[in-house]
């Protein structure tokens, strides 16, 4: 058993670095580790983008997760931003967040979400994102080098074709709130 389809997500909208825009845990409490209001909502309108009520996805290439990682807790990292941006989704399918990988533990997640059967979703820190997408073997067209930081709203997919084991790089954005942007970041 493998994966079929690697997703990769940042994680949702967090605090200003100046203060003006706090983080806000589930109980309404600031926390500069959580997520922003803006970020709940990207966290809830998941649900339905990645598990479509009725009708069919908002792009062919995306799936339902049957796996779902997001980055754990550690010292290097306190954030709980990744773990809450999939928790709605999470609950809803019924999952458990894989939580076993920390940042900076890039090259083992992709090991073990290459062995997991079926779609996985990964939510990460921004910056670590392509040194994920650098540890799928084979993948046609190349990734961007660099994930912005100010994008919040776009999902990269790789998909493993039936009969190989090179991967192909499709991204999708979200538009799943007024902010969110429908330009993809560039391939240099």
């Amino acid at each position: 058993m493998s994966a079929s389809k690697i997703m990769i997500i940042r994680h949702a909208e967090k605090p200003s670095d100046d203060g003006s825009i706090v983080g806000v845990s589930q109980d309404g409490l600031t926390d500069p580790e959580e997520l922003i209001v803006q970020g709940w909502q990207r966290s809830g309108a998941l649900v339905r983008f990645f598990k479509p009520n009725c009708g069919p996805f908002s792009n062919p290439a995306l799936a339902t997760p049957d796996v779902i990682f997001a980055s754990g807790v550690g010292k290097h990292s306190r954030s709980l931003r990744s773990q809450h941006t999939v928790l709605a989704l999470a609950e809803f399918l019924r999952l458990q967040i894989d939580l076993s990988h920390l940042k900076g533990d890039e090259r083992d997640l992709v090991a073990d979400a290459i062995k997991r059967s079926g779609n996985v979703l990964i939510a990460w820190e921004h910056e670590l994102i392509p040194t994920i997408a650098d540890q799928i073997p084979g993948t046609h067209p190349p990734h961007p080098r660099k994930w912005p930081g100010e994008r919040f709203d776009l999902v990269w997919v790789f998909d493993r074709g039936a009969d190989t084991q090179d991967w192909t790089f499709t991204q999708i954005p979200q538009m799943l709130l007024p902010e969110d942007h429908s330009d993809l970041i560039p391939v240099p």
